[in-house]
């Protein structure tokens, strides 16, 4: 195998996902595998993860479901002495995440506290505690956040999902500087519109189309669009990066006002 190839395989390597259920998260998670990592699924939900590991390891991979409430950090720490038992996480993908379309003056408390709770606080408590368990091992690792390009824009109705995903660029940022003296390296991701099957039949949609022409390029990213940026932070071909945020959005960022 070219050498230059060989740094973005994942032998030996235990990657977290969260969010594994669906969409992205489940995406990563095969991509993972086939990079040759173990995988430890987590989400709230078992039944999906579960049946997901199955389909991995059936297919000569390796994976583990765990349930894994991203909010409460009881839950959190029961989740990682659980993995820990299979060994200590080298990549985490921070990927769970939810939003609630509504107006801005019509976004409850309870709404507020939903999203931010799942997108800022829930990356916060499973980077913090990935991190402590990677220093107690004297290991170094990576982290992964996945953030949106609404970190970086504006569209009505998910203000606070789009608030809670440019404080996931910052938190990255900051703990890309702190924890940087322990090998451990924090970069984020920021899909555009990502084609899945929650989303697909909105894309496709008379309002998905007009979202479609104010994309320079005129295409909705696929999954597979994923896959390259993904492999280049978790692998050794991203070792000089941290801190960094990398853009998959085929030009929607770059879109005139």
């Amino acid at each position: 195998m070219n050498q230059a190839i060989e740094r973005f395989q994942l032998q030996n390597q235990l990657v977290l996902i969260t969010g594994a259920s669906s969409g992205i998260g489940r995406h990563c998670a095969r991509l993972m595998a086939s990079a040759g990592a173990k995988v430890a699924l987590a989400a709230r939900r078992f039944e999906p993860i579960q049946a997901l590991a199955e389909e991995i390891n059936q297919q000569g991979g390796q994976a583990r479901a765990y349930e894994m409430d991203v909010t409460q950090i009881d839950v959190v720490k029961v989740a990682f002495d659980q993995i820990c038992t299979w060994g200590i996480p080298n990549i985490v993908i921070n990927n769970a995440g939810t939003s609630v379309s509504k107006s801005i003056l019509e976004q409850s408390e309870a709404d507020w506290d939903r999203v931010i709770d799942t997108n800022l606080k829930g990356v916060w408590l499973v980077a913090t505690e990935a991190a402590r368990r990677m220093i107690q091992a004297k290991q170094g690792g990576t982290m992964i956040n996945v953030a949106s390009i609404l970190a970086e824009r504006q569209i009505g109705g998910v203000a606070p999902y789009a608030i809670s995903k440019a404080g996931v660029v910052q938190m990255t940022k900051t703990m890309a500087l702190e924890l940087a003296r322990y090998q451990i390296r924090v970069n984020a991701i920021l899909p555009g519109y990502v084609i899945t099957e929650l989303n697909r039949d909105f894309l496709q949609s008379e309002q998905g189309e007009k979202l479609r022409l104010r994309i320079p390029s005129r295409t909705f990213c696929e999954l597979s669009d994923l896959d390259g940026p993904l492999l280049l932070l978790a692998s050794d071909a991203g070792c000089a990066m941290s801190g960094s945020t990398l853009t998959v959005d085929r030009g929607h960022l770059v879109s005139s006002l």
